[in-house]
């Protein structure tokens, strides 16, 4: 996997949105919290463009892209906010010529679609990172979350430890010893990859995996299909971050429903894989930034990840 060259102070960021039309309210102070950071900022057609729920149509999206990595004056791309739409995009993405310029590329969610279709198609390292219209602007931001995002982007070689928040422990749900390269991200967008050309890749792999808003149902699910797929017995390990409003469909009767602990215990405990739980990851604050494409190995009894490659 190509590691793209490190943002340093001064680098010039491209800023787009391949999934959901941006709050007009949003977009200066997001592009005034990538410039506290000392980076400079070429703003993408998307970022101002509508097409109901979309940033502007589907051509308008793809070509922010292919243009961010095309522009040579561009040295990372940071996708403003998630949504919906980054999967309408992949047939019209120039991936040979991304291939051949491979830069920092950042953001989470619906970004998870782009994250796969680069990792695989590409070969190179991207980043599951909180968002400029979002997390970058949250008055509870914290320093733990701009120290971990910013380890990542400014350090793309670096050997590190995925630490939790102190005094958040991770949870070790299977034990065991795991090592291959860490791919994953959003649940929903993982699903709805399978039978595409752009199917994710869990083969040897280390599965990382969350997600927002969905029912306890819906994860048992996806969940499900992703085992009837083969994409959870393939994979060497799991990890779980944050799984936000994701309860029973009904509160007042949560009889009518399983946790997810029990999800969780009845369809990948019987893998017999490490797995680590309660990341600090997804849809949360605060949230570390993971490098998709890295090789790490997952220390389930002593919770402890480390990027070794």
């Amino acid at each position: 996997m190509i590691r793209p060259k490190a943002l340093t102070k001064g680098a010039t960021i491209g800023l787009i949105s391949a999934s959901g039309a941006t709050p007009p309210e949003k977009l200066y102070p997001a592009i005034v919290s990538i410039e506290k950071l000392g980076f400079n900022v070429i703003v993408g057609e998307t970022c101002r463009a509508r097409h109901g729920y979309l940033a502007g149509s589907d051509e308008l999206r793809a070509h922010d892209v292919n243009e961010m990595f095309r522009n040579p004056q561009v040295d990372g791309v940071f996708c403003i906010r998630g949504g919906y739409g980054a999967t309408k995009i992949l047939p019209r993405l120039d991936f040979e010529m991304i291939k051949n310029n491979p830069k920092v590329f950042a953001g989470y969610s619906d970004v998870t679609a782009l994250h796969i279709a680069f990792n695989q198609k590409c070969g190179f390292v991207t980043y599951h990172t909180p968002m400029p219209s979002t997390e970058f602007i949250a008055q509870n931001m914290d320093q733990f979350t701009w120290d971990s995002f910013m380890k990542q982007v400014m350090a793309t070689d670096n050997n590190c430890l995925l630490l939790n928040p102190p005094h958040q422990p991770m949870t070790t749900l299977v034990t065991g010893k795991a090592t291959g390269q860490l791919v994953g991200g959003n649940l929903t967008l993982i699903t709805a990859s399978l039978g595409t050309p752009y199917e994710i890749d869990t083969k040897d792999k280390i599965l990382f995996l969350e997600d927002i808003d969905e029912s306890e149902q819906r994860v048992d699910r996806m969940l499900t299909q992703l085992k009837l797929a083969g994409k959870l017995d393939e994979a060497q390990g799991l990890l779980l971050g944050a799984w936000t409003n994701c309860g029973p469909d009904h509160p007042e009767h949560p009889e009518r429903s399983l946790s997810l602990n029990t999800i969780f215990e009845e369809i990948l405990v019987p893998l017999k894989k490490p797995i680590l739980m309660d990341l600090a990851c997804g849809h949360c604050l605060p949230t570390m930034s993971l490098p998709l494409g890295r090789t790490i190995t997952v220390h389930a009894e002593t919770q402890k990840i480390k990027v070794i490659g």
